[in-house]
């Protein structure tokens, strides 16, 4: 009798749960999509080249963001900016998205010879007064990082420059 009363019992809590679970209701899919302008400005007042901190000029430009996603970490779309060019966008964590650009002539060499420049840049939705992340928010935050190659102007360091970037939602 035992027995039967623990089979019962089974039966009975693995129906609740059961039950339970179809009377939740439905989780909303996050879609972490990124469409709309903004104001880019890149703030040179806190570049930093090898960990040092020294002043660039504070960049502003618009840019148009376009992006879709087939789930939370698939998603890709592109960035124009109105200064001439356009990126490729992508994301793979449904949080951070990223851009990689070439700058043609970025390092220009005392003798006048230039170098082309690979710019990284990555932003997430940020709370528009700690940075951290907000997921939702118009204000986005992240770094722009720029390297010249290698052996460049004579020198095999290569020259690097990481400053902050916010993006405001304008239209």
């Amino acid at each position: 009798m035992r027995a039967i009363n623990m089979a019962v019992s089974a039966a009975l809590a693995a129906g609740g749960i059961a039950g339970g679970v179809s009377m939740a209701s439905p989780a909303r899919a996050y879609d972490p999509s990124v469409n709309g302008t903004f104001t880019a400005t890149i703030i040179g007042d806190y570049a930093r080249t090898r960990q040092v901190f020294h002043q660039e000029p504070v960049s502003r430009s618009t840019w148009t963001i376009t992006t879709s996603c087939t789930t939370a970490e698939d998603c890709g779309g592109q960035v124009t900016s109105d200064q001439g060019w356009t990126a490729p966008l992508h994301m793979t964590d449904g949080l951070t998205w990223y851009a990689r650009r070439d700058i043609p002539n970025w390092e220009t060499c005392p003798d006048g010879t230039a170098f082309p420049g690979k710019d990284y840049v990555y932003f997430y939705p940020a709370d528009p007064e700690t940075g951290l992340l907000v997921l939702g928010s118009p204000i986005l935050a992240g770094r722009e990082e720029t390297n010249g190659p290698s052996g460049a102007c004579g020198t095999n360091l290569p020259l690097t420059v990481e400053q902050p970037i916010r993006l405001e939602r304008i239209g």
